[in-house]
């Protein structure tokens, strides 16, 4: 297979790379969690990439994610303007994007044309992030694949009103040492946080369509609760993971 560029995008829970053909279709793909060596990770995971390849060598390399400036030879790239092409080529059309991540959330703008209009970040802590589930849901030992259904379970929503990680986390440790329902709490948490990015979205123009990429898109409790907060339907992307590399991709085909 002959790629025309790579794309690699190193977050800080997962280092993501796509081989794209000259019309932007992944070709293969990587999704590893991120190693603290990520020059070595990136140095073996796109040997393994271009050995599958089996045609690879000398294709453009675009790097982008909170470690882009530790990818050799590759060109870095902002997140922003990645996510918002992969998004666009996945889409076909403009909208709002919500990548949610595990360091951060970005709410990318983007127009007709895929430029990005506008954007916002969450980047001061864990509170409007991935981490901020992961951190409390290992506390109630709800294994991340199980969340979606615990939330379908729940009669009821219980509160969950702080808005830092660390304060949340001993709110859920008060809240089940009173006996509230696991499956209660755990609806309670997706709601607050769904709440948060729903804030930080602002007003979405009626019309206008909502998109989710990252991680936490694959979590369909997530994906219910922003979409309540939001008010309308949001279409997770095909592999949302992906996208920020598959714009990196995009940036450097020549």
């Amino acid at each position: 297979m002959n790629a025309a560029a790579i794309g690699v995008d190193v977050g800080s829970t997962t280092w993501k790379a796509v081989a794209v053909d000259g019309d932007g279709r992944v070709l293969v793909s990587r999704v590893r969690p991120t190693n603290p060596r990520i020059e070595e990770q990136t140095r073996r995971e796109l040997s393994e990439l271009l050995a599958e390849l089996g045609n690879g060598d000398g294709a453009p390399i675009g790097a982008t994610g909170y470690g882009r400036k530790r990818v050799g030879a590759a060109r870095s790239l902002t997140e922003i303007t990645c996510h918002a092409k992969g998004a666009y080529l996945l889409s076909k059309s403009a909208g709002v994007l919500i990548d949610m991540g595990g360091q951060d959330t970005k709410i990318i703008r983007i127009g007709d044309g895929g430029e990005v209009l506008d954007f916002a970040m969450n980047d001061k802590c864990a509170a409007g992030t991935g981490r901020f589930l992961e951190i409390i849901l290992g506390r109630l030992d709800v294994p991340l694949d199980d969340v979606a259904a615990y939330a379908d379970r729940a009669e009821t929503s219980v509160s969950v009103s702080s808005t830092c990680t660390v304060f949340a986390e001993s709110e859920v440790i008060s809240l089940v040492a009173e006996g509230r329902p696991l499956e209660g709490i755990v609806k309670g948490l997706h709601e607050s946080l769904s709440k948060r990015v729903a804030a930080l979205a602002g007003t979405v123009p009626n019309g206008s369509a909502i998109y989710m990429s990252g991680g936490v898109a694959l979590n369909p409790a997530m994906v219910a609760a922003l979409s309540s907060a939001m008010g309308r339907p949001i279409d997770v992307l095909p592999h949302p993971q992906l996208v920020g590399a598959l714009g990196a991709a995009l940036s450097v085909i020549q």
